[in-house]
């Protein structure tokens, strides 16, 4: 009784919680859609989004057209890319059992940089990879996330089990590498994709447009799916990959769903805006001091607070420097570096 009745509170709590979070996103979103160098009256706004029931008078032909077109796009590809770096980010530091691990540090953004970068600077110049068009990019940086992300894994793998430390130099090593990779590309590059290199470098949502908002909701919606449909698994391999094993959790299919979903993801976001990065390991860290670590809740609601952090970023880089923009991935960079930073003293206390 005393079990049941448990149970019931703490999944009482997961849903207040995950429902505190999707009311703060869309509290955000409208005053995202209102803010900018071109300020829009809450009440137009409400017009616009809800002009079948409240009607549209007063709201001019310039308001609606910004609203519609330029920020409502760039709104939901926000929210889409934020939640999916966070969710990703929860799922590969669940799958690796360490805090420390994100898409951006393990080489999964990297790789999926480069392959992007690869595809806009020669692209053109073979035919069959430009008849690809934006499913092309998005393929060739899943691929490149994917392949990188296989890579670390298997040099920090002794065993069968991962060494956090080897993790995190290989890492280090293929970003290393993807960095000096994607300068080869870009030196035989013309204007045009040196123009190009400066969006993936930085990482910005302001070319946001209704086909990449739909590029990166139908490339994301299914893996999304499939790593939240792994909590219980993730829960299991909390306590070691043998123990999971004896639960009746298939490790090696988590371990494929978990790598292949995240890929695709941050492949797509990166895809689509650029290297944006910290997100995925700011977002699931913050979730476990707060709520704890049960992945119930960490999951999903590392696509919320991604989302929440990246639409927060957004207006900011929108609004501080107004009329002109800050790149998105310098506003996550300053807010996540520090907090790594916090991180890496807090690990080496425990330790010690």
């Amino acid at each position: 009784m005393i079990s049941k009745l448990a149970i019931s509170n703490k999944v009482s709590h997961q849903r207040l919680v995950l429902g505190a979070m999707a009311f703060l996103l869309l509290v955000l979103g409208v005053l995202s859609l209102s803010m900018g160098a071109f300020p829009i009256p809450l009440s137009k706004v409400m017009q616009v989004i809800f002009g079948e029931w409240m009607g549209s008078d007063g709201v001019s032909f310039q308001e609606k057209n910004v609203l519609l077109q330029i920020r409502l796009p760039r709104l939901l590809l926000a929210m889409l890319v934020g939640g999916a770096l966070g969710i990703a980010g929860a799922a590969l530091q669940g799958l690796f059992r360490n805090p420390l691990v994100e898409p951006g540090l393990i080489g999964v953004s990297s790789g999926s940089a480069l392959f992007a970068v690869i595809f806009i600077v020669f692209g053109s110049s073979l035919p069959f990879l430009s008849a690809l068009g934006k499913f092309g990019l998005v393929g060739f940086a899943f691929i490149g996330g994917l392949l990188n992300t296989f890579l670390v894994y298997r040099l920090s793998s002794q065993a069968g089990k991962t060494d956090i430390s080897l993790l995190i130099l290989a890492g280090v090593a293929l970003n290393a590498l993807a960095g000096a990779l994607i300068g080869l590309s870009i030196f035989y590059a013309d204007d045009a994709a040196l123009r190009n290199f400066t969006f993936w470098s930085l990482g910005d949502v302001g070319g946001a447009n209704w086909e990449k908002v739909l590029l990166m909701l139908g490339f994301s919606i299914l893996p999304v799916g499939l790593i939240i449909g792994q909590h219980r698994a993730l829960n299991a391999l909390a306590i070691g990959e043998s123990e999971a094993f004896h639960m009746g959790v298939d490790v090696q299919k988590t371990k494929l769903l978990i790598l292949v979903g995240s890929a695709l993801v941050v492949g797509t976001a990166v895809a689509l805006t650029g290297t944006i990065g910290f997100v995925g390991l700011v977002v699931p860290h913050l979730l476990r001091i707060l709520f704890g670590a049960d992945h119930r809740l960490v999951i999903p609601g590392s696509f919320l607070a991604g989302a929440i952090l990246l639409t927060m970023a957004d207006l900011l880089a929108r609004t501080i420097v107004a009329p002109a923009e800050m790149p998105i991935g310098i506003i996550t960079a300053i807010l996540g570096a520090p907090f790594f930073i916090w991180l890496l003293i807090n690990v080496k206390q425990i330790r010690t």
